[in-house]
């Protein structure tokens, strides 16, 4: 059994599965707690901020370093140091608050570990999935990304079990627990056989992938992805609580639950049937089920039809991201590991972007998130003016 685990790419493919679960594990467990956290360290709202914005920005520092350390110590030890950082990251949230004396300091440095480790996950299993040497690329790459909305769904719907059942005084010991997935996953990426994208190496090639045009068009569509997804993923709670005057657990189960089960149910849906369907079809049909359900949210006196924009939001993102990856790897040949790196640093991008662009302008107009989701309508209309004049750099 282990002798064909160690030479069976399916097994790499199903580690990836995985290694994109443990990343939404790092990403969607804190928010879960912040209140807590708040009223028992006494942390500030403006230190929360910082924790976000920490997670974040140290993915987005790991986006851009890593074509030049990931190429050079090897795709197996990347992706096995990332497992490790994530499940250390996670341990150090439930014990270092309580160890440091100053509880903020030990999540700030918790965070910072876990992030490391959920930068280079971001950076890596893509690529893995690409260079294993598998058919109906564009295929996996849907549902590798759909595990993403799958551990998002889970870590909202089995934490919140947790803190009902069990109570949330107790998160620490779920923070272990989550831990347990990483650590696993670990264990099963030194068994796979790990392949590495081939792509030019050194300067020269980055220096040639940043002078190609349809690499710079698919860096546009990366942020209008993020964008599109975050603008509303990230609210999707807020609003569903102001809407619908529901308790937070209603509100978590409501808004960005829905909408990660449904950008799931997208990206497996275009896995079965991305042989029939071509991409770019799928994809403008996307953004245009994009666009109805930004113009559903901010337009509707209706909070019930509000939600069922988000609903419907989370269904039409879902192949945006993961369909850009796939078009720039049939349409770039020799990007390797510098493309994605640099991909994914502008899929972040978009995702700072998205929500920041809704803050911001709600804010201006006197709270009026709806407002707010208007104007980030802008993400999705670029990716679609995008679509249409670009037809033949994309496949």
């Amino acid at each position: 059994m282990l002798q064909k685990i160690k030479k069976s790419y399916q097994h790499t493919i199903y580690a990836c599965f995985i290694g994109y679960i443990v990343q939404a594990v790092v990403n969607n467990f804190a928010p879960l707690l912040f209140v807590t956290l708040g009223s028992q360290y006494h942390i500030s709202v403006k230190e929360i901020s910082i924790l976000i914005s920490v997670n974040f920005g140290v993915q987005l520092l790991v986006d851009f370093l890593s074509s030049g350390f990931v190429d050079k110590i090897g795709y197996k030890p990347s992706v096995i140091l990332a497992h490790l950082l994530a499940a250390v990251g996670l341990v150090s949230f439930a014990l270092l608050p309580d160890c440091m004396g100053n509880p903020f300091a030990g999540l700030l440095l918790a965070v910072t570990l876990y992030a490391v480790g959920g930068g280079l996950l971001e950076v890596l299993i893509s690529p893995i999935v690409e260079a294993c040497p598998t058919e109906r690329k564009e295929a996996a790459m849907s549902l590798l990304h759909s595990f993403y909305c799958w551990g998002h769904a889970g870590v909202i719907a089995l934490s919140t079990l947790f803190f009902v059942t069990v109570g949330i005084e107790h998160w620490r010991f779920l923070a272990m627990l989550w831990a347990i997935i990483p650590v696993s996953n670990l264990a099963y990426f030194l068994l796979v056989p790990v392949p590495s994208l081939s792509g030019e190496e050194g300067l020269h090639g980055i220096g040639k992938l940043l002078t190609n045009r349809v690499f710079w068009l698919m860096v546009v569509f990366m942020l209008c992805a993020g964008a599109s997804e975050q603008a509303v993923s990230q609210w999707a709670s807020a609003f569903a609580e102001e809407g619908l005057g529901v308790s937070k657990t209603m509100g978590d189960l409501a808004g960005p639950l829905a909408f990660a089960v449904l950008m799931g149910s997208s990206r497996v849906i275009y896995a079965k049937c991305s042989e029939k369907v071509p991409l770019r079809n799928y994809m403008m049909f996307s953004v245009l089920l994009c666009l109805a359900s930004y113009m559903l949210i901010s337009l509707t006196q209706n909070p019930i039809l509000g939600l069922v924009g988000c609903g419907i939001c989370g269904f039409s993102v879902g192949v945006l991201w993961p369909g850009t990856f796939s078009m720039a790897a049939k349409a770039i040949q020799g990007g390797g590991t510098a493309m994605f790196a640099f991909l994914a640093l502008a899929g972040d991008l978009g995702c700072a972007s998205g929500p920041g662009v809704v803050g911001w302008i709600s804010e201006r107009v006197g709270g009026d998130m709806k407002m707010g989701m208007l104007t980030a309508a802008i993400f999705p209309l670029i990716l679609l003016v995008g679509l249409l004049l670009n037809k033949k750099h994309i496949l």
